[in-house]
């Protein structure tokens, strides 16, 4: 065999070697299920987001927890370091990589950056904190000093639990994982907050549907209210993973958006200024291109279709409160 060909065969077995560490590397730092952490969604420019929640969340992570500790690796004492001096040089350094292995395997960051699967969002994976509380305060402060401190982070959802992301393995995982919201004699009003991201077999009607009546399973005192509710389920689908998370004051923190947060609560238009300068909204409408109409028109048509469910959700329930009383008299009766 020549010498050109032995160099061709270990050129393509470098490639493979190179290219399987790539893979595997980039498998491990993306959202799997069973994480829990943060879904930052931003304005084209994951880098840049990325940089600004490390900052926001340390800056609210230390204030909650303290500040993040280190872990000391200098772990070898006086006796320690002659002992290994009368040891073979070979066998103490093995020693010490695999003392350093192991202190670096068990050293877990507060903070990791993942891939999630879509484009413009980041996935915060969290260690040791409750992402829900971490948020939640974090919106709180921000909805209260009304100090803008970000640029291009639009939306922080909490990721509390996470699954398979398949209709049967969703409500699965949701009957155990609100039960602590939901289950007698727990009870609260409620909505649901679905979308799907890179994922076609998961229909936003048929799941919205399905997690409602498995709420009224747990606790029919359970009630969907979309204008102000105690609680919002949040369901993010991205891929094959689903991300959930129950959270607190959804809509008075504008669906966790930092950027709406920080704005001052707008004021109510005058009618009757309205009526008489008609020309005024139209050239407000031309100015923004009509942008905001669209984006109205799609949230009345997301409303609509949640209501829908609602609606059909209290026919259901009505339905089956009725046979139940229907059975109690027939028994009654016997």
């Amino acid at each position: 065999m020549s010498a050109v060909q032995n160099e061709s065969r270990k050129r393509s077995k470098k490639r493979y070697v190179s290219s399987q560490q790539g893979k595997r590397w980039k498998g491990s730092r993306e959202l799997e299920v069973g994480m829990q952490g943060i879904l930052i969604t931003c304005n084209m420019n994951e880098r840049k987001c990325t940089a600004e929640a490390f900052n926001l969340l340390n800056e609210y992570a230390d204030e909650l927890y303290g500040p993040e500790k280190l872990q000391d690796n200098k772990r070898s004492s006086s006796s320690e370091e002659e002992e290994a001096e009368e040891e073979d040089v070979d066998v103490a350094l093995k020693k010490e990589v695999a003392q350093l292995q192991l202190s670096a395997g068990k050293w877990e960051k507060r903070f990791q950056a993942l891939e999630s699967g879509a484009n413009n969002v980041i996935f915060i994976r969290t260690q040791n904190l409750e992402p829900d509380k971490l948020v939640h305060h974090i919106l709180s402060d921000l909805h209260s000093t009304k100090k803008k401190k970000s640029r291009v982070i639009l939306r922080m959802l909490p990721v509390t639990g996470t699954c398979k992301a398949f209709q049967e393995d969703m409500l699965k995982y949701l009957t155990t994982f609100l039960e602590p919201w939901f289950k007698t004699p727990n009870s609260a009003t409620y909505q649901i907050a679905f979308k799907a991201r890179n994922s076609s077999h998961n229909k936003r009607e048929e799941i919205i549907k399905s997690i409602a009546g498995l709420v009224g399973k747990l606790n029919p005192k359970n009630k969907v209210d979309l204008t102000n509710p105690e609680l919002t389920i949040i369901v993010e689908v991205i891929k094959a993973v689903c991300c959930v998370s129950v959270a607190r004051d959804y809509t008075l923190y504008r669906k966790y958006n930092v950027q709406e947060v920080v704005k001052e609560d707008a004021a109510k238009p005058d009618t009757a200024k309205t009526k008489t300068d008609p020309k005024a909204a139209e050239q407000k409408d031309e100015h923004n291109g009509g942008e905001a109409e669209k984006e109205e028109e799609k949230e009345v048509a997301r409303d609509e279709e949640e209501k829908e469910v609602a609606r059909d959700e209290e026919k259901t329930g009505a339905q089956n409160e009725e046979e139940e009383e229907v059975n109690k008299d027939e028994g009654g009766g016997e």
